[in-house]
């Protein structure tokens, strides 16, 4: 089992000092990864329901909260790091121009050494993608268009791809990454978990319902196969207490990585020795 740490771009680590002191910290504590959040604007008095919060707010219950560009942070302690892989959890594919972001993560990639891990969703705020002028309604479509453009501008020598939302034609994107970015697709349906299967290298589900996740993470692998891809090549990431008891569970059912929600500094050693060490091989 490994382990990271989500929301790792808020609080007091908007700061820079503050920022390269945790992340440095997290690696030498034994964490896999740090994961970032993002959401380039919050419309005041959004009406949209969080998913993930039985109150539909977001985490910090505020529209005003710091959320810095997650490429950035990112960008910014990898500089200062040189095992920790760097994750965006998720990043907002419809928002981001394809080519733009596609080069971002690519030289982020290579400057950090391959430790770059692209979690990415759809998105969920109807109100951010208003503001942002993009379709909400066709975001899922956009989605899936932009990771193969991602994948062939990462992979090919000349790039050309055709869609109704994307379409290029003999176009070189230099630098390309270190080897495949890990696409890690974040979301609690089962078109998430197709996109997993069609797409990505990874899903990660937060739902915290143990028969649920199964039952995405066996239809991610079902929708793989289908594509002609390796089902078993699909890691399966959750966030959850870091119990005996969940992480046991969690293990069963195919996890590999842990994700924890943020602590202070203070307690990264005592969970370095009672859950990162002990559990490593769960």
């Amino acid at each position: 089992m490994k382990f990271g740490m989500t929301l790792a771009n808020t609080g007091p680590q908007v700061e820079g000092g503050t920022a390269i002191a945790y992340a440095q910290e997290a690696e030498a504590a034994g964490f896999e990864s740090l994961w970032t959040v993002e959401h380039v604007v919050v419309p005041e008095g959004y009406q949209t329901p969080y998913p993930y919060a039985e109150d539909g707010k977001m985490p910090g219950k505020r529209d005003d909260i710091d959320i810095p560009d997650p490429l950035m942070w990112m960008a910014f302690v990898a500089s200062v790091t040189s095992e920790i892989k760097l994750g965006t959890g998720i990043l907002i594919v419809p928002q981001r121009n394809f080519a733009v972001t596609a080069k971002a993560v690519a030289t982020l990639d290579r400057l950090s050494g391959g430790r770059v891990l692209l979690g990415i969703g759809a998105g969920w705020m109807e109100e951010e993608f208003d503001a942002l002028g993009v379709s909400f309604a066709d975001r899922g479509d956009i989605t899936d268009e932009h990771l193969e453009a991602y994948q062939s501008l990462w992979r090919d020598d000349v790039c050309s791809y055709q869609g109704k939302h994307v379409s290029f034609d003999r176009v070189y994107c230099r630098p390309q990454p270190v080897g495949p970015v890990p696409i890690i697709v974040g979301g609690d349906s089962k078109r998430a978990a197709r996109r997993a299967g069609e797409h990505g290298d990874g899903f990660f589900p937060v739902s915290g319902d143990l028969e649920e996740m199964s039952m995405l993470y066996k239809h991610a692998q079902r929708c793989a196969e289908n594509a002609g891809r390796d089902p078993e090549k699909i890691e399966f990431t959750t966030m959850g207490p870091a119990t005996p008891e969940w992480i046991e569970q969690i293990a069963a059912i195919g996890v590999s990585r842990l994700v924890v929600n943020p602590m202070s500094r203070s307690k990264f050693d005592d969970f370095s020795r009672d859950v990162i060490t002990a559990y490593a091989d769960a």
